[in-house]
């Protein structure tokens, strides 16, 4: 059994994803550092895979900003300043090999610059069916208690509700980065203190300013959910 996840007994594409994936988790990780040169030789036998395989593969993490090639070194990994972070592979397999305060800090700031503003926006936008997700979300929110694992969801599904309400097509692709980070935070929360504070009134503020048109009271009230939050779990 290979502890890669099999790589050698997966075909096709299976392969091919197997790759990209063990060759993205050894960079995130620091198995090989910015700046190092992959010789191909020894990571096509440390990933048990073929030439094209990992040529594949390393297409891939070009496009994503992780790797790049130049005559002089070959393929390397490039700085990370350089990754994609708004892929959401490279956050995915940035928030799998763990990740520090500061970047929740800066995940928060992008939020705190998007998120009210798609509030104000849904506030003038929104649908019926735009109000029957947030509706949804508020229930199993008010549902969860005792249930951490509903009530993250729950707070997914929010955010995600009201970007998507802002009727932005852009605002509402957000969530790819913001979702997935604030699922993370929220499970370090409950791994470290045992429980989340659900907030379900600052919530459901947002939604009824939302619901009543209200654009500047729907940009205040996300902006204090978020200063909230940012209070409760620094």
């Amino acid at each position: 059994m290979s502890r890669h996840g099999h790589a050698a007994s997966v075909t096709g594409h299976g392969v091919h994803n197997v790759a990209v994936e063990a060759l993205a988790t050894r960079i995130l990780k620091g198995t090989y550092g910015e700046g190092d040169s992959l010789v191909m030789p020894e990571v096509m036998a440390e990933l048990e895979v073929s030439q094209t395989v990992l040529r594949e593969a390393v297409k891939v993490l070009t496009t994503k900003g992780i790797l790049g090639t130049d005559t002089k070194r070959g393929t390397f990994v490039r700085p990370r300043e350089d990754w994609n972070l708004l892929d959401a592979d490279v956050l995915r397999w940035k928030l799998a090999a763990g990740v520090s305060s500061d970047f929740f800090a800066d995940v928060l700031e992008l939020r705190r610059s998007i998120e009210p503003a798609a509030a104000a926006l849904a506030a003038e936008r929104r649908t019926d069916d735009d109000l029957a997700a947030l509706d949804a979300a508020l229930s199993a929110m008010a549902a969860s208690a005792g249930d951490p694992v509903m009530l993250v969801r729950a707070d997914a599904s929010f955010h995600t509700a009201m970007l998507i309400a802002s009727n932005n097509r852009f605002y509402a692709q957000m969530h790819r980065v913001i979702v997935p980070v604030l699922v993370q935070r929220d499970r370090e929360v409950l791994a470290a203190a045992g429980a989340l504070a659900p907030p379900h009134a600052v919530h459901a503020a947002v939604v009824g300013a939302v619901r009543n048109r209200d654009v500047d009271g729907a940009y205040m009230a996300m902006l204090e959910l978020l200063d909230l939050s940012a209070r409760e779990h620094p």
